[in-house]
């Protein structure tokens, strides 16, 4: 991408919102922003989807008062691969509110015969999923007292159910809620959700949601890193701007959706977005290659005293370890969807992974490995065990994140701090065991039958006592040879 800025050239007053969307962050603004902007620049036809944006938290009033300042445009920054940056003005949000200062214009909007989609990004958590029953959770507190209270709602699920009333009231027509969250299935994941929640408060709601209400599944992809002072304060000296709310990313974007809306939709198609019927097959590659290659290559890196990623990357060892999972592991259960080209999606990740520009913390992706490994790593390693495959990388993996959660120290002596929030003492017993083969019965691991596979536990000891003898790096040098 070039260095040149780039600013949008349509009027931006004769653009309507057809879209609220509840969450204004950063993955929004570099993400849905950045593909509505470019449509509504390149088909005049299109200036009925603009979006108004729905701020629900306490914690959204800095941001809130930042684009509000400036009519909700801002910049977008793209970091290339190539070390390249360009910029551009978003100027697709038109419309601002934030609950704390106007929460009833919040529930006008999603009531609006002229909205025909509400879209979100609420956190991977802000579904309130109850992780070990995979149900709504209705006992919590801020869901209980909105279901209780519906015309002064707090949650996200309160406001979508207090505007579809109204709406239904109205006679204003169907909708789509669309999910933007970087979860498996979200659209289903989001209609159980909104769903338990409409029909604990208002059956006869949950009766004309069930016929007026879609919830197609998407697959969103962008890394884009928090903005930190320091950040905004570069990218407004490196751009010439004055911008109080930027934002940066990679120059990597996909997105995929399936076509199923309850009320039309904007031609995201005409600037790259995958419109398709189902859209399994690209979560599977996904979790199978992005996902589970950074839980991968995690902890490794992590021993080995590496904190970015990106430097991690520089390691030759690591890299390899990458691209071998990918290419000799996971591949022979990916099968590549609609027209992608598989070995240039990888060759793109190993390439994404390694943006100096974008770096994340090794930290971050090694934190919350329970709740990673049965979604990303453990479906491939079930197939490779029913399929007598070579399971070293594997085996190594499993021992170097039990080395991570034991040590608390990496191979040059950093002492490091665990996060992993869903651990229970149950979990620590098994971890804590002097017996490595207890670390296999730990229910993140219960959808391949490690202790059953009698090649898999003999590679998954000697990596064990290598790692403990060696170290991490070492160890994973040999298993590369």
């Amino acid at each position: 991408m070039s260095s040149n800025s780039h600013s949008s050239n349509y009027d931006r007053k004769t653009v309507a919102p057809g879209i609220v969307h509840l969450g204004v962050g950063n993955f929004h603004r570099a993400h849905m922003e950045d593909y509505l902007d470019s449509l509504l620049e390149k088909e005049p036809s299109q200036k009925k989807w603009g979006v108004s944006g729905a701020m629900l938290l306490p914690s959204d009033k800095a941001l809130y008062e930042a684009l509000k300042s400036q009519d909700g445009e801002y910049t977008l920054t793209i970091r290339g691969r190539d070390g390249k940056d360009g910029w551009k003005r978003i100027r697709s949000l038109v419309d601002l509110n934030w609950a704390g200062d106007n929460a009833d214009e919040i529930l006008k909007r999603l009531a609006s015969p002229d909205t025909k989609i509400i879209s979100m990004t609420i956190t991977e958590g802000g579904y309130n999923i109850d992780r070990n029953t995979g149900e709504f959770d209705l006992e919590n507190l801020a869901v209980a007292e909105d279901i209780a209270n519906p015309q002064s709602p707090k949650t996200a699920f309160g406001f979508v159910a207090e505007g579809l009333r109204r709406r239904k009231d109205a006679g204003n027509g169907p909708v789509t809620i669309l999910t933007c969250d970087n979860l498996q299935h979200n659209g289903d994941t989001a209609r159980k959700a909104f769903m338990t929640f409409i029909k604990a408060q208002d059956p006869a709601l949950a009766e004309w949601a069930e016929s007026n209400v879609s919830f197609p599944n998407s697959m969103v992809d962008r890394i884009t890193p928090a903005t930190r002072p320091e950040d905004r304060e570069a990218l407004n000296k490196k751009n010439g701007t004055d911008d109080a709310a930027p934002v940066f990313c990679e120059d990597f974007i996909q997105w995929v959706i399936e076509d199923k809306f309850a009320a039309g939709r904007p031609a995201w198609e005409e600037v790259g977005v995958e419109m398709t019927d189902d859209v399994s097959a690209y979560e599977n590659m996904k979790l199978s290659l992005l996902n589970a290659s950074h839980t991968l290559l995690s902890y490794p890196a992590f021993l080995a005293g590496y904190r970015k990623v990106d430097e991690a990357m520089k390691d030759d060892d690591i890299r390899s370890f990458a691209r071998q999972y990918m290419d000799l592991d996971a591949t022979p259960y990916v099968p590549a969807p609609g027209n992608t080209n598989l070995d240039e999606y990888k060759t793109t990740l190993i390439e994404r992974f390694g943006n100096p520009s974008v770096s994340d913390q090794v930290a971050r992706l090694c934190m919350d490995g329970l709740s990673k490994f049965p979604v990303y790593v453990v479906p491939v390693l079930a197939k490779m065990l029913a399929d007598g495959k070579d399971l070293k990388r594997m085996a190594y993996l499993l021992a170097a994140y039990r080395k991570y959660l034991r040590a608390g120290v990496d191979d040059k002596g950093q002492t490091y701090e665990i996060i992993e929030p869903w651990l229970t003492p149950g979990d620590k017993k098994l971890i804590d065991s002097d017996n490595p083969l207890d670390f296999l019965k730990l229910p993140a691991f219960a959808g391949a039958p490690l202790s059953d596979n009698d090649k898999f536990v003999k590679l998954y000891l000697n990596m064990v006592k290598a790692i403990d003898e060696n170290g991490a790096k070492a160890t994973l040098k040999t298993i590369l040879e």
